[in-house]
């Protein structure tokens, strides 16, 4: 099992390299821009600083930048930290819906994927934008002022099945979460769907999540104080997601978010009657809504988390890897970011490598 650190601020490069020192395999930097630093220069300063983990964007949003781009972007960051850089992409949820924008779709994610893995392979590609067509390849690179030398793996992130497949169709790996992306082995089934069309080999195909993480202390149950505080803005995020959803296209919630949804429907009605639904992504990651707190019961914590004493979680990330998972990333609470990265490491990682 590989393990992952998240950062989406700019003084947050120590965090960094304080994961890379007690053992965490990758970095995700992620992509957005209206409520955290841009993606760009973070990853820069963490690729600059760091010696031994693999870094990347988790993930980086098409609708931002135009793939040829995107694709220079991560060639760039590659030239500062050869041999360990990987493009995390997917199609957006807070970076796009905090604009009051939705994803990208799924066709025009898969024009984008082709033409960045043409491109960072050294490939000429035709680039189609704006009804103008060329054909196009990365040019001046006797200046090595970017690197394509060492290969640069593509992170689909893919939560249904059409974006899973599209991961086994142009990625080497896949992020996907976890309970939103479904089972593991349903999400390798969906990827192995896209390798199958595109005739590409799955054997060293990777699987990574994104996950809830509650690592429960002597005495602590769901119901503690401190559990709300250190998982309840991650959950919710999830549970924002699926009203936007809901708000767009009539969607269903899945069923374990159902002992909530129709409470939970009518407050943000109410709540969003007289302000910017963009406004419930402020924070996202970063505090939980006291307003919310109430939508956070022992059910949904343990519907949505991997929670449980050190013993417990390992148990179930034993379990998630023999389904087929490569890794696991979580996103802890802004004040408790350093701590939570040692207590894991200690508990946690410390057991498992």
């Amino acid at each position: 099992m590989k393990f992952g650190i998240s950062v989406s601020q700019i003084h947050e490069v120590d965090l960094v390299i304080q994961a890379e020192s007690v053992g965490y395999d990758f970095c995700w930097v992620w992509d957005s821009p209206m409520i955290r630093s841009n993606l760009w220069a973070l990853l820069a300063l963490v690729a600059d600083r760091t010696t031994t983990i693999a870094v990347g964007p988790g993930v980086a949003i098409p609708s931002l930048a135009m793939a040829p781009v995107t694709a220079n972007a991560i060639a760039t960051i590659n030239a500062i930290a050869p041999g360990r850089t990987f493009l995390g992409v997917g199609t957006g949820n807070t970076a796009l819906r905090a604009m009051g924008q939705v994803p990208m779709g799924i066709a025009d994610f898969k024009e984008h994927l082709k033409v960045i893995r043409g491109l960072i392979s050294g490939e000429s590609v035709i680039y189609e934008k704006n009804g103008i067509s060329e054909e196009i390849a990365f040019q001046s690179l006797e200046l090595n002022s970017i690197n394509l030398d060492d290969p640069i793996p593509i992170h689909v992130s893919g939560f249904g099945p059409k974006a899973q497949a599209l991961a086994g169709e142009y990625g080497d790996a896949l992020i996907t979460g976890i309970p939103r992306g479904g089972s593991i082995s349903g999400a390798l089934e969906n990827s192995n769907i896209g390798a199958t069309r595109a005739d590409r080999p799955m054997d060293k195909f990777e699987i990574y999540a994104l996950v809830n993480l509650m690592l429960l202390r002597r005495g602590e149950t769901l119901e503690s104080p401190r559990v709300l505080e250190e998982v309840g803005s991650s959950i919710m995020v999830n549970i924002h997601y699926m009203y936007d959803r809901y708000r767009e296209t009539g969607a269903k919630p899945p069923h374990y978010a159902e002992p909530i949804w129709d409470e939970y429907v009518s407050f943000r009605e109410r709540r969003d009657s007289d302000r910017s639904f963009t406004e419930a992504h402020h924070s996202h990651y970063g505090h939980l809504d006291s307003a919310e707190t109430r939508f956070l019961t022992p059910e949904i914590i343990r519907n949505f988390c991997i929670a449980g004493t050190p013993d417990e979680v390992i148990e179930q990330l034993a379990g998630l890897e023999s389904e087929g998972l490569t890794g696991i990333n979580f996103i802890a609470p802004v004040e408790r970011q350093y701590s939570m990265c040692h207590e894991f490491a200690d508990a946690v990682i410390s057991r498992m490598k």
